[in-house]
């Protein structure tokens, strides 16, 4: 058992018959009544986010789990497949478990959260930044860069990101997979 002291980004904890990842917190102590921890937490199963507050001290049910490195290997209709680069056992993983996923590009190494009792996935998580190359761009409109001037173009994962005018189609970038925001061009 745990207590909301210990409670922490990517925290994995059971609460209403279901796991849930921490992925906001704040612990707030009022001036006037006791303190007390804000959460956001999104389900591992569903991908479900709610916001709940816990009272401290209460008692939260934490669930272990384990991290592994897995290669990602294709998309079909229910979800995406892994390979283990250690052992070359493959996995599968659904839709809703994996934030961002139209940033994922095949032999791109990802972080997969399992449960520690029986080696069941929760969820995968994508690094934080990856390299892409444009391939669709839109033209640019000259003389209108007094400011931080921005165009659509596609990358080969299929996902749409805002670059700035002087991006090519066959140019690489680096992609800040959190928002999707455009990094930096990569030589």
């Amino acid at each position: 058992m745990a207590t909301t002291a210990d409670i922490r980004k990517g925290l994995c904890i059971e609460y209403s018959n279901d796991i849930y990842k921490v992925i906001e917190f704040l612990h707030v102590k009022p001036g006037k009544g006791p303190a007390f921890v804000r959460t956001k937490l999104k389900s591992v199963t569903n991908g479900k986010v709610l916001d709940n507050t816990f009272s401290a001290g209460h008692k939260i049910e934490e669930v272990r789990v384990i991290t592994r490195k897995y290669q990602y290997l294709y998309e079909d209709d229910n979800g995406y497949h892994f390979m283990n680069n250690d052992d070359f056992s493959q996995i599968y993983i659904g839709k809703e478990m994996i934030e961002n996923a139209q940033f994922m590009k095949a032999g791109e190494e990802v972080t997969i959260i399992l449960k520690e009792a029986d080696e069941t996935p929760l969820s995968a998580e994508i690094p934080p930044s990856v390299y892409l190359e444009v391939v669709e761009a839109d033209p640019g409109v000259k003389g209108n860069t007094a400011t931080n001037a921005l165009k659509n173009a596609i990358v080969e994962t299929g996902a749409r990101v805002m670059v700035p005018l002087f991006i090519e189609p066959g140019d690489k970038i680096k992609v800040n997979t959190e928002d999707g925001s455009y990094l930096e061009r990569v030589k």
